[in-house]
Parts: C-alpha cells; sequence; structure tokens
C-alpha cells in the first residue's frame, strides 16, 4: 500500500489554514495502538515532518498535558487529557442514545454485536456498540478503528455520499491501495449497487477471512456526518442467507427508527 499524504498542497497556501495546529494535530494521530509508547524519530517519520518540528511539537503538547514523557526511554505516549475531547465529542452525539435501544433489540435477536460508525479519513471509527449474546463475536470497542473500504459499514458510508464526493472518497482509497485496489475496487462497487437497489451493503469475508457483516448508512438531517449501522459475526453463524433474508431487512428497520426521532 502507498504512505497516505498527509495534507493537500492548497492547505500551505491557505491563508486561514494554521499549519502549526495541523501538525501537532497530525502528530497526535500517530499515535495508533493503545498504550504506544514513540519517540521523535518514530514520530517524525509517521507525521512526515522534521525531527526538529517534531521535537517543538512534542515539547509543546507535553507542556500542555496532551503527551506524557518517559526520560528511560525518551518516548512520548498520549496523556488522558486526549481522552477527555474523545468523550467530549460523544457526549455530543445525541444520536447514539436515541440508537442504541434499536441497536441493542437487534443485537439481542441475533446474537451478534451492532454497531454505530462514523469515517475517519480511511478508516471508520466506532461510535456506539451493543453486544449480542454471542460467546464468539468481534471485540471491537468504541473507539476503534476498522477499514474503510473491504467493511460493510465502510462501503454503507461510501455509497451513501453524494456522487462527486463519493468519488474523491473512492480516489483516496484508490491511491491508498496501489497495487491492492484491483482486488478492493469490485467490493466498493458491488456495495454501491446493492446499497441503491436494496438499501443496504455487505462483506463476506472480504474484511476478515471468518467474518460476514452487513451495514446501512444514516444521512442525518441536521448536516452532520454520514454514520453508517453494522452488524456482524463469525462467517459460520451469520451466513450469507441470513443475512439476505432477515438481518439485513431488520437493519434497515432500525435505521428507519432512528430516522423518525433523529432531530
Amino acid at each position: 500500500m502507498r504512505p497516505r499524504k498527509e495534507k493537500p498542497e492548497d492547505d500551505e497556501q491557505d491563508r486561514d489554514f494554521v499549519v502549526a495546529l495541523a501538525r501537532g494535530l497530525e502528530l497526535l494521530r500517530a499515535f495508533r495502538r493503545e498504550g504506544e509508547a514513540l519517540g521523535n524519530r518514530d514520530l517524525a517519520e509517521r507525521a512526515a515532518l522534521s525531527k526538529s518540528t517534531v521535537s517543538r511539537l512534542t515539547y509543546t503538547l507535553h507542556k500542555l498535558g496532551y503527551l506524557s514523557y518517559n526520560p528511560d526511554t525518551a518516548r512520548y505516549v498520549l496523556a488522558p487529557p486526549v481522552l477527555s475531547l474523545g468523550f467530549s465529542c460523544l457526549a455530543g452525539m445525541p444520536l447514539r442514545q436515541l440508537a442504541k435501544p434499536y441497536m441493542q433489540e437487534l443485537a439481542d435477536y441475533t446474537g451478534m454485536p451492532v454497531a454505530m460508525a462514523s469515517r475517519d479519513r480511511l478508516s471508520m471509527v466506532y461510535l456506539e456498540r451493543c453486544k449480542g449474546t454471542n460467546a464468539v463475536t468481534l471485540a471491537i470497542e468504541v473507539g476503534a478503528h476498522i477499514k474503510l473500504a473491504t467493511t460493510a459499514v465502510g462501503r454503507a458510508c461510501i455509497a451513501a455520499h453524494p456522487e462527486d464526493e463519493r468519488a474523491r472518497m473512492i480516489d483516496e482509497v484508490r491511491e491508498h491501495e496501489g497495487e491492492n485496489w484491483p482486488n478492493v475496487q469490485p467490493g466498493i462497487e458491488k456495495a454501491i449497487e446493492d446499497y441503491q437497489t436494496r438499501g443496504y451493503c455487505t462483506s463476506y469475508t472480504e474484511w476478515k477471512r471468518d467474518v460476514n457483516a452487513v451495514a446501512v448508512p444514516f444521512i442525518p438531517r441536521d448536516g452532520s456526518p454520514i454514520v453508517a449501522f453494522n452488524c456482524g459475526g463469525p462467517s459460520q453463524t451469520l451466513t450469507r442467507d441470513w443475512i439476505e433474508s432477515d438481518v439485513a431487512p431488520r437493519l434497515i428497520n432500525v435505521v428507519r427508527h432512528v430516522a423518525a426521532v433523529a432531530p
């Protein structure tokens, strides 16, 4: 896969665009795994910034409390104030509370987890999750990221966007996937067709070899970002036939209920 472009070149020429702020946020994004500790050299490579710039940014973020520093290892980790930003974001999403009863009802019926997610660049981030009763389920919690291009929930997000925005998203995926694009493209194209004809998108062992999933997008009336609801689980249990004959229609009804109560 090709490395992601950090930010459009036009941003550097945008008089209202604060480059220093953008670089600081990119640095925070460089921490990808839970508890991951990174040094300035690691951060410089991931954020595509010079070591001197990274050194100033980590110093500032440490002084502000967003990074913790271990002098024995010369590495940084994310500090608790970063978490407060995430919880503030979740608290400002009443859709989560409105949707949860309907999500839990489907999770109880299927035994599989039902989740709500929104796009974060080339991935989808979980905003809410309801656990099912099946002991063998996906352990993906709120805040976790999964791929945009090969998951049902990511494909549903792509499919629900207007054509021009969808084309830009697909271009980003194409560039990111590089030589793997021919393997990814058919699934996205079929998802768009399925959404237009059936109202839902699927991923059958394409994200993970033993996982099937179905997803339905929701387009908020207030102009906030598109979200998608999914139900996924082991392919031996959550079969294609069960999805298409039963689970998908029920998930469509979940989104209809959410649309009826959402502001």
